[in-house]
């Protein structure tokens, strides 16, 4: 059944929303832009709101909307403040070194491996490293939660008893929200 639907998302003060055809753009500390692709669901600006509708809409349309919405909300979220996730380096077996040089992770030592494993860090992100902890931090959600999980497929293990050989790097917190407890 096809029906009307609209979502208002409110502005906070100091952060501003610009459409184009395609993407939304939403500035305050820094600037984020994302592409926003539906032929039936329209977004328009206007009063400190977005509003997003679409008329003669079926079930798919109120899935886009609702995800819409909520890259928006996130945009919103990440323009005031950066996006946290933290990982820990766990190495029972051997012990792993892991650095930053420029902009490359390098993880030495793991599993006892001669040759280190490297990763390239995405442009708009930061890595730092506190002892057996890993900071990524970026503005866009997407992308730290890539990194984060780019740095913890860089340590996968194949063809190992996975438990007998728990050395790797684990994601423990996604944005403020615990994955496990220390």
């Amino acid at each position: 059944m096809k029906i009307s639907m609209e979502r208002e998302i409110e502005l906070p003060s100091g952060i501003t929303a610009t459409m184009t055809k395609n993407s939304v753009t939403i500035k305050g500390k820094v600037e984020l832009t994302r592409k926003i692709n539906d032929p039936l669901v329209k977004i328009k600006t206007e009063n400190n709101k977005i509003t997003l509708t679409c008329k003669k809409g079926t079930k798919r349309q109120k899935r886009m909307m609702n995800s819409f919405a909520a890259h928006i909300k996130n945009m919103i979220e990440g323009v005031q403040k950066p996006f946290q996730y933290r990982l820990k380096v766990c190495s029972g077996h051997f012990p792993m070194n892991v650095s930053t040089s420029g902009n490359q992770l390098i993880i030495k030592n793991f599993l006892g491996e001669k040759s280190p494993r490297t990763l390239t860090l995405k442009q708009g992100t930061t890595v730092k490293i506190e002892g057996d902890q890993i900071l990524v931090e970026s503005h866009d959600k997407d992308l730290a939660g890539a990194m984060a999980s780019d740095i913890e497929l860089l340590t996968s293990k194949s063809n190992k008893d996975l438990r007998v050989f728990q050395d790797g790097i684990y994601i423990t917190e996604k944005a403020g929200k615990k994955v496990f407890e220390q």
